[in-house]
């Protein structure tokens, strides 16, 4: 595995720079890429500086946000309209809905955690049932550890085909081979005629579009702890994504000021 480098220094800012003379596809996560990790989840919004930045770069290229929320949720969250929204890590397309198939393999599964609700939430664990995958949060537990131990308890005994997925202080069930992200770059890459791409992510479900990636993408990871990352670039923090959408308009000739009209569509 190759060394993963600084987005922001002279290199990676060379790679934005080649990667903005083509035509790219641009992949964001929301949590913790675009909106700041918050305590609780429904807090979660998209900084409004950061939409204007991405509103303008979507009026230039193909823009996806390609989250572990719903479609419906992160939507109203984002402040700008995409070219694309992808959630539950891949499996849910805003134009197509959730995966019938994915959506009914969870659903020995979710009788189970309904039953045992109850005993989740006293140990300050609580449960988001997104249809074609469910987010069990412990962020707010007063005993991550007791927490922790309870969704253990839980996910014990998986019905064949699911399975489960850590995250930042949360655990996701999903369904073997369900799309991913790494699956919804690839389609919306061939649905938009994009001849390269751009994917920025924070956590481990980000990884499969890392993977997948194409030898000339540029890929990202936020936060320090990049072992075993397949990103080939890293952002030290999330704060530093406007600097990122701030160069590529640069590199798109927008300064922000009497800037030319849109070139995507066109």
């Amino acid at each position: 595995m190759m060394p993963v480098r600084y987005l922001l220094d002279a290199e990676g800012r060379a790679a934005v720079a080649r990667l903005m003379t083509r035509r790219p596809l641009l992949g964001f996560d929301f949590d913790g890429t675009l909106a700041p990790i918050v305590m609780h989840p429904d807090e979660a919004r998209l900084p409004e500086p950061t939409a204007k930045l991405l509103e303008r770069l979507a009026a230039r290229l193909p823009v996806a946000v390609v989250s572990g929320r719903q479609v419906l949720d992160v939507r109203h969250r984002l402040g700008f309209k995409p070219t694309h929204i992808v959630g539950n890590h891949g499996a849910e397309d805003e134009f197509d809905g959730p995966d019938p198939h994915v959506v009914m393999t969870l659903g020995t599964f979710r009788e189970r955690m309904l039953r045992m609700e109850p005993h989740l939430n006293q140990a300050g664990a609580t449960i988001e049932d997104k249809g074609a995958s469910i987010a069990i949060h412990y962020r707010m537990a007063k005993d991550p550890v007791a927490a922790r131990h309870a969704i253990a308890v839980l996910v014990a005994d998986l019905p064949a085909g699911v399975i489960t997925e850590p995250g930042k202080r949360v655990v996701n069930v999903l369904v073997e081979g369900a799309p991913d992200k790494g699956d919804a770059m690839t389609r919306l890459t061939a649905r938009y005629g994009a001849d390269a791409g751009f994917y920025v992510g924070d956590d481990t479900n980000d990884e499969p579009a890392f993977q997948r990636a194409g030898a000339d993408w540029v890929t990202v990871r936020v936060g320090p702890r990049l072992d075993h990352s397949h990103a080939r670039y890293y952002l030290n923090e999330q704060a530093e994504i406007d600097e990122v959408l701030r160069l590529m308009l640069e590199h798109l000739g927008d300064s922000g000021e009497g800037r030319p009209g849109p070139l995507f569509g066109t």
